[in-house]
């Protein structure tokens, strides 16, 4: 299983990323350890907002440059209906990508970061 996911960080931008463990890679990310991407290294991981489950690495890195390539506002938007993926993505291909809102709510929860 892959996952395609959007983080805040401290300065209100978004990153978006792939991963096969969620909890993991967000930690990496908000702790700056050495795994974490150059971007949150220097704006600061703040919360997972969105993730998306996928079958296989293909369709989650499909998805990520998609979502990367829409604008703030609409990301915005769609971290406000993960279900309504279809809305903003098109997927001529079939892949099927299952909002996990409820894992979101458990990591944030695991990974609290004070601003």
């Amino acid at each position: 299983m892959f996952y395609t996911y959007i983080i805040r960080c401290k300065d209100n931008t978004l990153y978006t990323g792939i991963t096969t463990d969620p909890q993991r890679r967000f930690r990496e990310h908000i702790t700056k350890s050495k795994e974490c991407a150059k971007y949150t290294l220097s704006h600061g991981a703040v919360r997972m907002e969105a993730l998306w489950s996928c079958a296989d690495r293909i369709g989650a890195s499909k998805l990520e440059y998609r979502i990367k390539k829409l604008t703030k506002c609409c990301k915005e938007e769609l971290i406000n209906e993960p279900e309504n993926l279809c809305k903003y993505i098109e997927d001529k291909n079939g892949t099927q990508y299952k909002p996990e809102s409820e894992l979101v709510k458990k990591i944030n929860k695991i990974n609290t970061v004070k601003l």
